[in-house]
Order: C-alpha cells, then structure tokens, then sequence
C-alpha cells in the first residue's frame, strides 16, 4: 500500500439511510472518486478484495461508461486497486458489537469507503480510451411504476407507501449515487401532473414499470428515459428490484453522458 493511505474506522454511506432526493450539490468531483463495498475484515487480503470493486465503480462513475463493468483490463487494474488509493475507511457492519467465539477483528465484516487518486483514475480512463464526465450533471427525474407479486401496485414516490416502497426507495437512491447521478422521485401529488420533470426541475425523464413475472423468474423492468427531445427505451429481464434499479440508473448514465445507448433488452 502506498506510504499516503491513510487508515481509519469513519461511517461509510452505505451505513446511512439513504434518502431522497439524491441532490446535484452531493454529486461534487470528490464524491466521484470514492466508492464502497464490503469486506470480510481489515487485514491487508481483506483490503485487497474489498478496493477492487471499488476501482470499477470509480472509473463507471467517473467517464459515464457502465460498459467498463467486466472489462477484462479493468479486472486487471483492480488487482492493483490500493496504487490509486489516497485514503481508506471502515465502519463495522455488526456495530461493535463483541466477537463470536474465534472470530477476531480482521475477520469481521465491515464497509470500506476508499478515495482514490484523481490524476491516477483520469490516467487509467485514459489508457482505455475513455475520458472524466464532467459535473454538474444532469438531473434525473424518475417516475416509476411498480406492480409487485403480491398486492396492489403503485408508482414510486420520494416517502411513503409500505415496506416494499421503502426498500426500492433505499436501493434506487443507492444505484443512483453509485453512477454518480442526480435523482429525484415526485411527491404523491405530482404523479398526476403532465409534465413532471419540469415540475421537479429535472432535466431529464426516467419513466417505466417493474412488473414481477414467474416466467422470467423475477422482476422485469422496462425503461423509457426523454432527454433533449429524443426517447431512449431499453430493458431487463429476471432480476432482483436492486439490478433493476442498477441497469435502469446505467442506462441513464450511459445515455446521458454521451457513451452510447444501453442494449434493448439484458437477460
């Protein structure tokens, strides 16, 4: 690890209950260059593991590329993650509490929040022929309509609404910050309105369902994003409310900052 890291146990956002909006002034170049994931302890093999994620989220986060997901030369940059890093922090997942039998300190799972070095990131982005989206960025207004297995559906809004609303609130704003855009849901009263994302002051317009479906064996999402007097629409197939809500924001990112259109349709 390079002589400048710095170690610490500081409280990870991951921590945090996320809220909405996802406000354009969080989305600073600092927030940019930093990234979480989770990590099965402290010791350096831990560390190891744990920055490597945190190196692809950067360099999706920073160029609006999600096609750098799974790239084989990022795979081997992040073997190599720590020579880019400028800082780490931990939070303890289990919040302190006493270890379990032999379970020691470095075994524990914990968040890691690492900052990395912007020269290095934009040099790496570089070397894949890929290059820094600038902020401010645009702001992303979703209206999403939801119809779950069980029960009755209903369209997504910034509170309320029962448990099920409240998780994909959580995991929405988490895809949101970690591509690095601006989002904000409407409030109950501006689901009727004709023109939502001026009403919100939005730049752009995620519009969509997420319909549960046994034949796909889960959650099927079909995305329609306007911006700049074009419609975009893709989709996705059999996952988890968490990867819908990733490939929707990805979409986005991708679309928004110039690197392309997403695939219509991702198994």
């Amino acid at each position: 690890m390079p002589g400048c890291l710095k170690l610490g146990f500081v409280a990870a956002a991951l921590a945090v209950l996320i809220v909405f909006p996802v406000a354009a002034a969080d989305i600073d170049r600092a927030s940019l260059y930093r990234a979480q994931s989770v990590t099965s302890g402290t010791g350096e093999e831990n560390r190891a593991w744990g920055l490597a994620p945190c190196l692809e989220e950067v360099l999706v986060k920073v160029s609006g590329d999600p096609r750098l997901i799974g790239d084989p030369r990022v795979a081997d940059m992040s073997r190599h993650a720590a020579d880019y890093v400028t800082g780490v922090g931990y939070r303890d997942l289990l919040n302190n509490r006493p270890p379990h039998d032999e379970q020691g300190t470095h075994d524990r799972p914990h968040y890691i929040t690492a900052d990395f070095d912007p020269d290095k990131i934009d040099a790496l982005l570089a070397s894949l022929g890929r290059k820094p989206w600038a902020v401010p960025r645009p702001k992303m207004v979703a209206l999403l309509d939801v119809r779950p297995m069980k029960g009755d559906g209903f369209t997504l809004v910034r509170d309320g609404g029962g448990e099920l609303a409240a998780d994909m609130r959580v995991a929405l704003a988490d895809a949101a910050h970690r591509t690095g855009l601006p989002l904000e849901l409407p409030r109950p009263s501006d689901v009727a309105l004709a023109d939502v994302a001026n009403t919100l002051d939005g730049d752009a317009l995620l519009a969509g369902t997420l319909v549960w479906r046994q034949e796909a064996l889960g959650w099927v999402g079909d995305w329609r994003l306007s911006f700049k007097d074009k419609e975009y629409r893709w989709q996705v197939r059999g996952v988890s409310f968490d990867d819908a809500f990733r490939n929707a924001t990805r979409g986005t990112l991708q679309i928004l900052s110039g690197n392309g259109e997403p695939e219509a349709v991702t198994p």
